[in-house]
């Protein structure tokens, strides 16, 4: 039987504390960041979450949005200096606004673009609300162009920024292989078995064949 001393050095919850990191979960809207947040907290990694969007028939999980961020322009970061060892959405717009004195681990996560169009309308639909006069070439040529100054800022930060992209797709069609790329990439420690548990592939309902 092992000394306690020995379990606690490897348990879980030991590898959570050593954590000296901030994690994010960022991308494009409707890119499947809140079903990202919904993993990493299966797995072990606290939410920095206010509860102020309740979960509806867009994201029956929940949001995990945290008012807090939208503020991040106006170089209001104090809640950062509690963030180590936890997770917190970011849309990808912000990420520029992250300051330097903390390292961050960003997980990207990639979608169709077509798929978040597709989402992001019938989200819209849904709650009578009008979205702005653009097409969808014009939004599909906004968004390329986002993220490709998006991956300038990551490029250009890499001293206390580490970045691992996935796929909303894959996220789907595989959950195992992806919560275990997503342990490595934390640290280790995460509950794997519980992350893959979180993700329904039935939540995949807009697709773009």
């Amino acid at each position: 039987m092992l000394p306690t001393f020995i379990k606690k050095l490897f348990s879980p919850s030991s590898k959570k504390q050593q954590r000296e990191f901030i994690t994010v979960v960022s991308g494009l809207p409707r890119s499947g960041t809140s079903m990202m947040m919904n993993i990493l907290e299966a797995g072990g990694i606290p939410a920095i979450t206010d509860h102020q969007r309740a979960a509806d028939i867009d994201n029956p999980k929940g949001y995990y949005e945290y008012e807090q961020v939208k503020e991040l322009p106006n170089g209001e970061t104090k809640w950062l200096n509690n963030a180590n060892g936890r997770a917190v959405k970011i849309i990808s717009s912000l990420l520029q606004h992250l300051p330097e004195p903390y390292q961050y681990r960003i997980i990207i996560m990639e979608r169709k673009i077509e798929e978040v169009l597709i989402s992001q309308k019938k989200m819209l639909e849904r709650r009578n609300e009008i979205s702005d006069n653009v097409s969808d070439e014009e939004l599909t040529t906004l968004f390329h162009d986002h993220l490709h100054q998006t991956e300038d800022w990551l490029q250009k930060h890499h001293h206390h920024v580490s970045c691992l992209r996935v796929s909303y797709n894959t996220v789907l069609k595989n959950p195992e292989v992806i919560s275990r790329q997503i342990n490595r990439f934390l640290g280790g420690g995460l509950d794997v078995r519980a992350m893959t548990s979180v993700i329904d592939p039935a939540l995949y309902r807009n697709k773009k064949t």
